[in-house]
Formats: C-alpha cells, sequence, structure tokens
C-alpha cells in the first residue's frame, strides 16, 4: 500500500479511508457556511465604515474571513480528500478564526463596565481589555503554530507535537473564557447587590433599556457558542488525528461550524453601532477611568465630537 505521505489523489491505493477524516467533507453544508461568513464579513465591513467602530468590527470581521478560507478549503477537500493545500487551510483557519471572535467580545467588555457602573468591577476598566486581548494574542499565536506544524509535518512525530501545540492554545483559550466569565457574574452579582443608581439621571445614556440589553444578550449568547466549540475542540484533539471523533463530521459541522456562525451572526445583528453606542468612536464617557462625581460612569448625550476612551 502506498504510504500516505505520497498520496495525491482517491485511488486503490489511496482510499479516502487513509485520509485523516476519513470522509468526502460534504459540499452542501461547508459551502453554505462558506457563504455565511462570507457574508457576515461583507456585513462587518459595511458596518465598520457606517457606524465607525473600528476594533470590534475589524477583529470580528478577520474573524469572518478566516472562518470563509476554512471552509474554501473544505470545499476543495469535497472533490479531492487528499487535497493538501485545502487540508492546510481548513487546519490552520478553523483552529484560530474563533479567537478572533472572542476578541471581539473582549473589546466590549471595558465599555460595559463603564456602562454600568465599574465601581461593581475587581478590575479597572482598561484592564479587561489588556489582560484578555493580551491572552487572546497568545492563544491565537500558539494555535496557528501548531495548526502550521501539524500542517506540514512530514513525520508522526511532529505531527504530535503540532497537535499538543494546538491542545495547548484552545485549552489556554478556553480557561481565559471561563475567567472572563467568572469576572463578569462577579460583576453582575455585585450591581444587582448594591442596588446603586445613578444621581444624574439626566446624563444616562437612553440606550441603556431595551437595545442595550439586547446587545448584551447576543454578547453573552456568542460567548457561550464559542466556549461550546473550544470544549468540543479539546478531546476531539486529544484524541489525535485521524481519531473516531475527529472523523465524525456531524458532530464537527455542529459543535464547530454551527456555533461560531451563529456567534459571529449574533455580534454582526446586534452590532453596537445601533445597539451599543458607548463603544462608537466620539461617544464618550463622562467620566474617565480614575474618577467619578457618584461612582457609576454614564455615557454623554452632547453632541459635541469625542474620542472613545483608550
Amino acid at each position: 500500500m502506498v504510504s500516505p505521505n505520497n498520496c495525491t489523489q482517491v485511488s486503490a491505493a489511496c482510499p479516502v479511508e487513509l485520509t485523516t477524516y476519513g470522509y468526502y467533507p460534504a459540499l452542501g453544508p461547508n459551502a453554505a457556511l462558506l457563504t455565511v461568513f462570507a457574508i457576515l464579513l461583507c456585513a462587518q465591513i459595511t458596518l465598520t465604515i457606517l457606524t465607525k467602530i473600528y476594533s470590534y468590527s475589524i477583529v470580528v470581521a478577520v474573524g469572518c474571513f478566516v472562518e470563509m478560507l476554512g471552509y474554501v478549503g473544505r470545499v476543495m477537500m469535497h472533490s479531492n480528500p487528499w487535497n493538501r493545500l485545502g487540508m492546510r487551510m481548513q487546519i490552520v483557519c478553523l483552529i484560530i478564526a474563533p479567537s478572533f471572535a472572542a476578541a471581539g467580545i473582549y473589546l466590549t467588555l471595558k465599555h460595559t463596565i463603564l456602562h454600568y457602573g465599574k465601581q461593581y468591577s475587581r478590575l479597572r476598566p482598561k484592564l479587561y481589555t489588556w489582560i484578555f486581548i493580551g491572552c487572546d494574542i497568545g492563544s491565537i499565536l500558539l494555535q496557528a503554530g501548531g495548526g502550521g506544524i501539524a500542517a506540514s509535518a512530514n513525520s508522526p512525530d511532529k505531527v504530535d507535537i503540532g497537535n499538543n501545540v494546538i491542545i495547548a492554545g484552545i485549552a489556554f483559550q478556553v480557561v481565559t473564557m471561563a475567567i472572563c466569565g467568572a469576572l463578569a457574574v462577579d460583576f453582575l452579582l455585585r450591581r444587582f447587590r448594591r442596588k446603586q443608581q445613578p444621581k444624574d439621571n439626566n446624563n444616562f445614556c437612553m440606550h441603556s433599556s431595551r437595545a442595550t440589553t439586547m446587545f448584551q444578550v447576543a454578547v453573552c449568547f456568542a460567548y457561550v457558542a464559542i466556549l461550546i466549540r473550544s470544549i468540543y475542540r479539546i478531546p476531539e484533539m486529544v484524541g489525535g488525528w485521524g481519531n473516531p471523533m475527529m472523523r465524525n463530521e456531524k458532530d464537527f459541522l455542529l459543535l464547530d461550524g454551527l456555533m461560531i456562525a451563529l456567534a459571529s451572526i449574533a455580534l454582526t445583528v446586534f452590532h453596537p453601532g445601533f445597539f451599543f453606542p458607548a463603544m462608537k468612536t466620539g461617544a464618550g464617557h463622562t467620566a474617565n477611568d480614575s474618577s467619578s462625581s457618584d461612582g457609576l460612569t454614564s455615557i454623554r448625550l452632547d453632541s459635541s465630537p469625542r474620542n472613545e476612551n483608550k
């Protein structure tokens, strides 16, 4: 039998069962996910221009673009499961793309804390951005490095090294998200427990009602979806390349593809430009990160241009 390293097409000597996944990726669902992420990418680019919320829109758009490339690779593998370019594209892209969606969530934290009251937070608002975006970058580097090693490996030992680096990156992402979630729950509990309200209600942004609530629900939904995907990926990778869990395309499409698609849809449909204007450039907060007359940061309603807190 021909060595899998020498296979380029499906044949009697190189059956599809010898490939890493052991199947022809289904064209329909993979093409559908490719289309969804392409549409979301175009939507995020448009929303970036319209709303001038740059960092959030850009990282979510990058995530959609990388996901789209990953599904381009899977569509390429539909016609030829031995397609090495397609395999490498989908390994690297689909491993790292969710981290960009997670970065979009992390970028909302500072503004959420400032909007609802920084005195309820155990961390200074700007630290949320530095800490969690920093951890997310570390996770992306680990996963991208591991994916690159695995995709270019020509020996089982190198494949195992790449696999272990990917697992470390995903596990780091799960831990980061768990800490983020714990801090968010702690913030909510402290806020509801103290029952404090702003003294100057006239200065509090009107978007802190239904629109902001919808945005926060969408962010929480996206957070849960990304976390489900990341938790799924750990046992899938721990079993090694070609394990039974990795060869189950239905589970992959449901627990990876669908979860990230739903998270990206939530982060796009409920864009902060329309549902949480506190993030918009020029919609600064009335108090800086170190002082506030009553301890609760509210949002300016005046029309004069102001820069977003850094």
